[in-house]
């Protein structure tokens, strides 16, 4: 995996090589009905798993020195279960109780049911957005006198602090755990045809451990936007992206990527 970087590195041929490895840069899923684990079997497929990011406290003395008075907001913003554990883990520290009033908004269904292992949720106090940050932007307008507290990563998306500043909604960010590179030097010696990214921290990860990285015949999948950016920024070429109308997931999309495979090679 480790040579050297360099602009248009990748082989143009590449496409025509069978995947026959995948790279899953995130943690090993707990089940055994994942959808990657389908793809290895339907198709006989190598598919691993390796976190690429990790997730490290802030320490409650780091989160002091930003000085942010919990208990002067009326609402906190979750966007997902590391904020809910955090955030927690400060109030503890802090030997702060969330009050009865306290309004709650997530991100999604997953994130509100998480919430429930740290307090008892309230219909009246809970508000939920179907999936997307902008499915709950909808959810917010209907009540922008609170104020807000996000607790967040010292890594996320502009787009929660940028609908409330623009809105004038009063909030205040609060970064309660840093999401940084993870330790991948036991892979050095590991090649794979496909590597799957969902995040930009994704793709600092790849080069904090691999800096002399260089594509090849190495494809390269991207989740999101943001993310189809970060591998376009690093001088990477990008050959599967997600979500997109025909694959809404990136096994999707990476599938639908081998079934062309498959069909180019029988013409």
């Amino acid at each position: 995996m480790a040579e050297s970087k360099a602009k248009g590195s990748a082989n143009p041929e590449r496409h025509k090589i069978p995947i026959k490895s995948i790279l899953v840069t995130q943690p090993q899923p707990t089940t055994d009905n994942s959808p990657y684990l389908s793809i290895a079997e339907k198709y006989g497929i190598k598919v691993d798993f390796r976190a690429f990011i990790e997730v490290e406290p802030v320490s409650y003395k780091e989160f002091r020195k930003d000085k942010v008075d919990i208990l002067s907001h009326t609402a906190v913003i979750f966007t997902s279960r590391n904020a809910v554990d955090h955030f927690f883990r400060i109030c503890q520290e802090s030997k702060i109780e969330m009050p009865a009033d306290m309004k709650y908004f997530c991100i999604s269904d997953q994130t509100a049911y998480y919430l429930q292992k740290y307090i008892t949720l309230r219909k009246r106090k809970l508000f939920v957005g179907e999936k997307t940050a902008k499915d709950l932007f909808e959810v917010i307008k209907k009540h922008k006198n609170e104020k807000y507290l996000y607790p967040c990563s010292n890594i996320r998306k502009d787009d929660i602090p940028d609908f409330l500043k623009q809105n004038k909604i009063k909030h205040t960010e609060a970064i309660i755990y840093k999401t940084v590179a993870a330790d991948l030097s036991d892979l050095d010696d590991v090649t794979y045809d496909c590597l799957a990214f969902f995040s930009p921290s994704g793709i600092t990860s790849l080069f904090a451990n691999f800096p002399d990285f260089k594509q090849n015949n190495t494809r390269i999948a991207a989740f999101g936007p943001t993310t189809a950016k970060a591998v376009r920024d690093a001088g990477l070429e990008l050959d599967i992206e997600a979500p997109h109308p025909n694959a809404p997931s990136m096994t999707g999309a990476i599938e639908v990527y081998i079934q062309n495979q498959m069909q180019e090679a029988k013409k």
